[in-house]
């Protein structure tokens, strides 16, 4: 495979349920030069989290202060916490002639896309609804109404998909890894949201006629 390109941000998102978490750390662990951005947020750290490893934990105050001072690439609310993205450690792997990971949802790669306008967008689909729906139901975590939710919000969050540079679908683990490798090491035309092939494929996922 061909050597990865330096210094890229590389942004992703996807609907919940899509495996985004799981592939992006799948080939992380292959190619441990990938740097993961960690990210601030008001909330609680849970008993198996660490400062500065999982999240960057700040106040209220300590967030709000950051924004003003433009520190935040992208930031977000998410049940009552903030979450953000630090603009200065992201700055410092770049010009480290680091790649960089984001995980994100769409709203805040919007938000990197217009600060960054040089970020590589990846969105991760699922093979389709009726598979996002069993495996949020194999989960067995959440409520049917939960879940319910959760599938109107996949559906709105996937129907963003244009929206990014390249889509990856996640049907089967390994070879949607081989496929993300291509599109980090500048060969993913084949998954491009320009390719019509692809895009035809995705509409076809989320029941698209555009």
């Amino acid at each position: 495979m061909t050597e990865l390109r330096s210094g890229k941000l590389y942004v992703f998102a996807a609907a919940s349920g899509a495996g985004k978490t799981t592939l992006v750390h799948a080939v992380v662990r292959k190619h441990p030069e990938l740097r993961f951005s960690i990210s601030y947020t008001t909330r609680k750290p849970r008993r198996n989290e660490a400062d500065g490893v999982d999240y960057l934990f700040v106040t209220e105050s300590e967030f709000m202060r950051l924004r003003a001072e433009g520190e935040l690439l992208e930031s977000a609310e998410v049940f009552g916490n903030f979450y953000a993205t630090s603009r200065s450690q992201v700055e410092k792997h770049l010009a480290d002639n680091r790649d960089v990971v984001l995980e994100i949802d769409w709203q805040g790669a919007r938000q990197v896309r217009e600060s960054m306008p040089e970020s590589v967008t990846i969105f991760i689909m699922p093979p389709s609804v009726a598979e996002l729906e069993r495996r949020l139901r194999e989960r067995r975590t959440d409520a049917p109404d939960v879940i319910e939710r959760r599938l109107r919000d996949a559906r709105s969050d996937m129907s963003h998909w244009d929206e990014f540079d390249y889509v990856i679908v996640n049907d089967d683990l390994n070879r949607a890894v081989a496929d993300l490798e291509a599109v980090l090491a500048g060969e993913g035309e084949a998954f491009s949201t320009a390719n019509e092939a692809l895009r035809e494929a995705v509409r076809r996922i989320v029941g698209d006629d555009r």
